[in-house]
């Protein structure tokens, strides 16, 4: 099999589900309880929560764990719009992940208003389209990396912006952290989420960047974890293979970003077909939206597929829906290319042999 859908998910991390063992098996106590047995596991998530803190230049208690990228853009979205007696209003991009848009479509529902930045054709949210529309926001959510077109958007430029309005800045970073080198104060950031299983570490756990300072409500309440605002006993077996997925990840960015730009590379020389790549050059060098013309995307994945080939025709998170992309509409591509539009991702697991051997199944199936 050749895997190239990394931007859905990521291999687990060896050394990560090593270190989690210890915790499903012989370590399992609840870190909330008061007595010996319970150490470990309270240590192991205080232990984490260090290590996640230095890989993004936060401090530990900045850091928040959840169950994910969408339970984080969830939080960071309602949570501070819904903080305080104003409906003050939201911005965000037409070209969000859903848990983003979704979040927006909610609080549109209780009256608050919320405004829409088009990216332009390079998928690009150019920083002078804000400075047009922003007046007295409570928050600004734009995505770091796009997890279609793997575009990388100007944050420093943008939160600049947003912070002469007083306001919260908050990026979907699932595409970015493990990827490229995040500190987030020269970032510029309030709020950062993050998903473990996007940089090799296990599913349905991730994070949320709160910066010290900011205004926000709890999205789960219940118990006095996670400094009393997100209760739910810690999964601490995800939280400990999380911690060493992005450790390691961060300690190897610029040796795995290029392996990965050499192996899109090569998939990219050895197509012989004609096709359009969606997005400028400034992008993740692992996501490649690729567009043939008056061609089905969705077939080419299911013919793909057959050969034990795995990629996507988008997001992973709406896989089920075959419109097109909401990314590809948002950024202008054509109708006849958009619905011919694959997304290949590549990760540091994957080989030189594998982009080619994955052009020329596509070769062989479009002269078909």
């Amino acid at each position: 099999m050749i895997y190239a859908d990394n931007a859905a998910t990521t291999k687990l991390d060896a050394e990560a589900y090593e270190a989690m063992k210890p915790y499903l098996l012989n370590d399992y106590s609840n870190p909330s309880q008061p007595y010996s047995f319970s150490r470990s596991s309270k240590k192991a998530i205080k232990d984490a929560r260090q290590v996640i803190a230095e890989c993004i230049g936060a401090e530990p208690d900045e850091i928040y764990f959840t169950s994910g990228g969408t339970e984080s853009d969830n939080w960071a979205i309602k949570g501070t719009a819904l903080y305080g007696s104003h409906k003050k209003s939201v911005i965000t991009s037409e070209f969000e992940h859903h848990a983003v848009l979704r979040s927006c479509e909610s609080l549109e529902y209780l009256g608050y208003p919320v405004a829409y930045l088009k990216p332009n054709s390079d998928g690009v949210i150019v920083p002078d389209y804000l400075k047009e529309i922003i007046h007295s926001p409570v928050l600004v959510s734009i995505m770091y990396v796009n997890n279609e077109i793997g575009t990388i958007q100007p944050i420093n430029e943008l939160a600049d912006i947003v912070h002469k309005y007083g306001a919260y800045f908050h990026t979907d970073a699932v595409q970015a952290v493990g990827h490229i080198p995040i500190n987030v104060n020269e970032l510029g950031v309030d709020l950062l989420s993050a998903s473990a299983h996007k940089f090799n570490g296990p599913k349905g756990i991730g994070f949320l960047y709160i910066k010290k300072g900011v205004e926000i409500l709890p999205l789960l309440n219940g118990g006095s974890q996670e400094h009393g605002i997100r209760g739910g006993t810690e999964n601490v077996a995800s939280i400990v293979g999380m911690a060493i997925a992005l450790k390691n990840n961060c300690e190897n960015i610029q040796k795995n970003e290029k392996h990965i730009k050499a192996v899109s590379n090569a998939f990219i020389s050895n197509l012989k077909v004609d096709y359009h790549i969606n997005g400028n050059s400034n992008k993740l060098s692992g996501i490649n939206s690729i567009s043939f013309e008056n061609k089905s995307g969705e077939s080419l994945l299911h013919l793909l597929d057959l050969k034990g080939i795995c990629v996507s025709t988008g997001s992973a998170c709406d896989s089920v829906n075959t419109q097109i992309s909401h990314v590809l509409q948002a950024i202008g591509v054509a109708e006849e290319l958009a619905k011919g539009t694959i997304r290949v991702s590549f990760s540091k697991d994957n080989t030189i042999e594998d982009a080619i051997t994955l052009a020329e199944t596509i070769n062989k199936m479009i002269f078909i």
